[in-house]
């Protein structure tokens, strides 16, 4: 047998050399040969880290020794990446006549020693699994360990022992090892998994460990440890604990009992949150974000050891949030700003006190989508887009709800409100059926600029104002123009007139004003406003004319 495994390791040297039977067999020797190339040498009973390299297939060797039981137990942690890895048997009849078969390559490739007649493969697996593979063979055979990524250069964990009757370095799991989640908020998780056997004989040497991300599920402690390191851009390494104990400054760290602890990594704008919580079996996660989906881990840790097993994860997405609902007053008029970035919603209720009532929507900037529904049926829904009066119909009593939400993502929206069940006493001025600014091209001098709008029936006050802009200036003062401005925010020099106007005959109901002491080709804004009696506004639609050039 030393023999033979002397001229196991001269073929580590010599790469296909005869190995012969008169190598010296002393215990010096062989320990001299064995030191050389001790990081192939597998040890019994402790767990080995290995560190791979892409495409590159590294070996480890072992063999029974004399006064052991003829049974070892393999298992293989990968800590990133998927992996391939086998288990290869030799035996000693390979040698024969002193002299090393011819059909025995030992360091060959893994498809030439499948098909070689000296060589059992029994075990083969590929993936990113916890895998543990229990075999027996006689003294007289030398076993080989094949592992490859071809992925990426990775780092893998490895344990052997012989001894199967009190060498198991990993708690057991139970025989259901799923975490459930058993109620969901719209902040927090209710979780619950079955009790490791290890647990129920030593509590005290026995804890659960919670990883709970956004990204995925774990299958290993090493695989969870490996990924925080990498995102935190530091050399990936093996750590047995279930904390990481080099904390930096984008980690928080929260006591939360004598018995719990919890540090959250934030990464790229992801939580990473480990929770250790002692040797319960039903914990509630808190502090989630709202419609969120999570993935949660757990592992039961072997305290002495530091070895851990890892229960089968979950994922759960929490609740949405609350919609934060707002009531309106009768008659009350509100401002509202809506972000579009955020796509955020406000929500009104308003309880009308007469069986109609009448909802006035003012767009100030932006587009806004409006719903108006009772009792959970929808009676609205559009965009408005300049002053809109909705009037309905139901019960005393009955409650409404008005939903609001900007359909522009890269500005922000405003709208002004009001709801009234007094509809014949609006604080909006009833308007015309446009608010749309006409000028006339005959009536265009050099110096002056005539324009027309429609009035109400309403005896209301129209003011006038003009503004000299720059020709590439017009598209920037047409998009910001707050149409719920009134004209307090213009400089009196741009304030052309004010006059009170109405007609009973709506169809009559047009004025029109001249604007004079202009400069000869140049571009005018020009706004009007109508002034309600109780002090609200309208704004028309701003228009852009250009004086003549010659006259």
């Amino acid at each position: 047998m030393r023999s033979f495994i002397a001229c196991l390791y001269i073929g580590v040297l010599l790469a296909g050399c005869t190995c012969v039977s008169n190598i010296p067999t002393s215990t010096k020797m062989r320990r001299n040969l064995f030191n050389h190339y001790l990081s192939l040498l597998l040890p019994d009973g402790r767990e080995t880290t290995i560190y791979l390299l892409k495409d590159i297939t590294k070996r480890y060797y072992f063999s029974l020794a004399e006064n052991t039981a003829p049974h070892f137990s393999i298992t293989v942690t990968p800590c990133d990446v998927p992996i391939e890895w086998s288990i290869l048997q030799y035996t000693a009849s390979h040698a024969v006549n002193g002299k090393m078969s011819d059909e025995f390559p030992f360091f060959g490739d893994l498809k030439s020693q499948s098909t070689s007649k000296t060589v059992s493969t029994l075990f083969h697996y590929q993936g990113n699994s916890v895998e543990n593979f229990i075999g027996a063979a006689s003294h007289s055979s030398i076993f080989v360990l094949e592992f490859l990524s071809n992925e990426r250069d990775t780092h893998i964990s490895v344990y052997l022992t012989t001894d199967l009757k009190h060498g198991n370095l990993f708690p057991e799991l139970p025989a259901d090892p799923r975490v459930d989640v058993t109620s969901l908020g719209h902040n927090s998780a209710m979780l619950v998994w079955k009790p490791s056997p290890s647990a129920l004989r030593k509590k005290e040497n026995i804890e659960y460990c919670l990883l709970v991300n956004e990204k995925h599920n774990y299958k290993s402690l090493c695989a969870a440890d490996t990924a925080i390191r990498s995102v935190r851009g530091k050399q990936a390494k093996v750590s047995s604990i279930p904390i990481s104990q080099d904390l930096e400054d984008n980690h928080s760290v929260m006591i939360l009992s004598n018995s719990e602890l919890s540090v959250i990594h934030k990464m790229s704008n992801l939580d990473i949150r480990q929770i250790c919580i002692g040797n319960r079996n039903v914990y509630t996660v808190h502090n989630l974000s709202s419609n969120t989906q999570y993935y949660f881990d757990v592992f039961v840790v072997n305290l002495l050891t530091n070895a851990s097993a890892a229960y089968t994860g979950t994922f759960a997405k929490t609740l949405e949030p609350r919609p934060k609902i707002s009531y309106l007053k009768d008659g009350k008029i509100v401002h509202i700003s809506l972000d579009g970035k955020k796509e955020k919603v406000h929500n009104y209720q308003y309880q009308a006190t007469h069986k109609k009532v009448q909802f006035t929507f003012q767009l100030c900037r932006g587009q806004v989508r409006v719903q108006i529904s009772r009792n959970g049926k929808t009676l609205v829904s559009e965009t408005i887009q300049a002053l809109r009066h909705i009037t309905l119909k139901g019960k005393p009593n009955e409650k409404y709800t008005i939903t609001l939400k900007s359909i522009e993502h890269a500005s922000n929206s405003s709208i002004m409100v009001q709801a009234s069940s007094h509809i014949y006493r609006p604080l909006f001025p009833f308007f015309p059926d446009s608010l749309k600014i006409k000028s006339f091209n005959k009536l265009r001098t050099c110096d002056s600029i005539t324009i027309a709008w429609l009035g109400t029936q309403e005896r209301n006050m129209y003011c006038v104002y003009k503004k000299r802009i720059q020709e590439e200036q017009i598209w920037r003062e047409l998009s910001k123009v707050d149409r719920c401005s009134g004209p307090e925010s213009r400089p009196k020099s741009e304030k052309v007139s004010c006059k009170y106007f109405h007609n009973i005959n709506v169809q009559k109901a047009v004025t029109s004003e001249t604007i004079g002491g202009l400069q000869k080709g140049s571009s005018y804004l020009l706004d009007v406003y109508l002034m309600g009696t109780y002090g609200t506004l309208v704004r028309y639609h701003s228009k852009v004319v250009k004086t003549r050039k010659m006259c």
